[in-house]
């Protein structure tokens, strides 16, 4: 019995880029196409079937140590990232600024699809989305570079709306324009969740 179900909702990718060197900065630059592997898109410093541990996962490993790579590719909703530049006071964000490695459009409140669903294109190459990517202040010095004084509000605008990060379960093609369907899990919500997370 399948226990991801294909969702009314589809996705049109919007715009694809890759950051070839951390070290040297956190933009990303564009691309009309993206071959995937299993570790990612190869020219991307994120790429890998490992990484070293980092802040979002340090509750349960030394920063630094290999573990399995769940964030091989981040993936942005043109419609947050258009509802984070107006709360910026800004026209329009350039994905480039912030690390994306593919924006898309067409699917509401993106950042909080439930974990573990698929993005699946048109030659069958998926992504599986890991977890919410938590807003940084590491997009405010190019995004200052570009309009000065505009950088510090990055992460407080982008609350909720930073997309998700993303590893792909199936190798193939991602270009500009594909579409994408979006799977979800077929289970409910964890009815202990609020008490798990120390709300109750």
């Amino acid at each position: 019995m399948p226990a991801l179900l294909p969702a009314s909702f589809t996705a049109r990718v919007v715009w694809l880029g890759a950051n070839p060197d951390r070290e040297a900065g956190l933009p990303s630059r564009s691309l009309d196409s993206m071959a995937l592997g299993f570790g990612g898109y190869e020219e991307e410093t994120h790429a890998g079937l490992t990484r070293p541990s980092c802040s979002r996962v340090i509750s349960q490993h030394p920063r630094g140590t290999e573990i399995r790579n769940v964030r091989q590719l981040t993936v942005l909703s043109a419609e947050e990232l258009a509802a984070t530049a107006a709360e910026m006071g800004v026209d329009a964000l350039d994905p480039a600024l912030v690390g994306a490695s593919l924006v898309i459009e067409g699917i509401p409140d993106f950042t909080h699809v439930p974990p573990s669903s698929r993005l699946q294109g048109p030659d069958g190459v998926t992504l599986v989305i890991d977890m919410e990517n938590r807003p940084c202040h590491l997009p405010a010095k190019p995004i200052d570079a570009e309009g000065p004084g505009h950088g510090k509000a990055f992460k407080t605008a982008a609350q909720g709306r930073r997309g998700v990060t993303a590893w792909v379960e199936r190798e193939g093609l991602l270009s500009v324009g594909d579409e994408l369907r979006l799977h979800i899990p077929d289970q409910p919500v964890w009815p202990h969740l609020t008490k798990a997370r120390g709300l109750d």
